[in-house]
């Protein structure tokens, strides 16, 4: 059965007794039962109960924050204890770029998996901003970015990747200024949006007719395939199977250079873990095979 400390957080996060019974696989009346021991053992109650769920006393924050503080200091000295074996073990943090995540990281995780059955892995993706936070935050033993990076700890450049023009009818970049067509981009607060909107202006006195805006790269790219538009994606996300022409932005004298780097980024410390050094060493690996 799951330790006190885990029963608290759970029911923190979830703030319905259902909900954190299914995450900590006991039955309901076993858990309420559980909370009501952890409650005497403490002197207060940790949660007020209503329709609405659980919330957090006064005291019951307090309590939350401590059973947080020492999960994570359980984490770091397991991890440490892992460090004394040649053996990789542990749980392998890692905060990816969503793009990477989707289109390059499960190749190298299966290899991952594969070689070390007894490691565990978690994985958070987003914005290549947030990635950074997670590792601030110490979410995360290890990054993985894309575009320019001003990170001071160690980072090792992965690959870097040309970006394409994508369309159903546009065969040349020639034909961008007479199209009607919708230009189709992918805005995020990372600085993929800016740098084409800075090649389009080096390149083109005017902007495009036309624009269409979505947040997710994936809806950008599934609208060119589908020849509502063109868009500008990067190659990472082309498997040379879609039906579209595909203009790459780049030449021998770099006219035309447009590209983005994969950077894996993380603390010293971090690099120490066994199970950290596994999967970088997997990771150069499968970076190679991409230069």
């Amino acid at each position: 059965m799951s330790n006190e400390e885990m029963i608290i957080k759970v029911l923190a996060e979830e703030g319905n007794m259902r909900k954190a019974a299914e995450r900590l696989f006991i039955s309901q009346p076993a858990l309420s039962q559980r909370l009501q021991t952890i409650e005497k053992d403490w002197g207060h109650q940790l949660f007020i109960r209503s329709q609405k769920g659980l919330s957090p006393t006064p005291a019951g924050e307090l309590i939350i924050q401590y059973a947080n503080e020492t999960i994570v200091q359980k984490e770091e000295v397991v991890e440490l204890l892992y460090t004394l074996t040649s053996k990789v073990h542990g749980t392998l943090k890692i905060a990816c770029a969503t793009i990477v995540g989707q289109n390059w990281l499960p190749k190298v995780l299966k290899d991952f998996v594969t070689l070390y059955p007894e490691a565990k892995i978690q994985l958070i993706t987003g914005w290549s901003s947030e990635i950074v936070r997670s590792l601030y935050e110490g979410e995360a033993h290890i990054g993985i970015i894309r575009g320019s990076t001003e990170w001071k700890g160690p980072k090792l450049h992965l690959f870097k990747d040309t970006l394409y023009l994508v369309d159903k009818e546009i065969r040349s970049l020639e034909e961008l200024l007479q199209t009607e067509r919708p230009f189709i981009q992918f805005k995020s607060d990372s600085t993929y949006y800016e740098e084409i909107q800075q090649w389009w202006q080096k390149h083109f006195a005017s902007n495009p007719k036309h624009q269409i805006t979505v947040d997710q790269i994936e809806t950008c790219k599934q609208m060119a395939v589908n020849g509502i538009g063109y868009a500008i994606l990067p190659s990472i996300t082309l498997t040379g199977t879609e039906d579209v022409y595909m203009m790459p932005l780049t030449n021998d004298e770099e006219e035309l250079e447009l590209t983005r780097d994969t950077w894996l980024i993380g603390y010293d410390s971090a690099f120490e873990l066994p199970q950290v050094r596994a999967f970088v060493d997997i990771v150069k690996k499968h970076a190679a095979l991409l230069r």
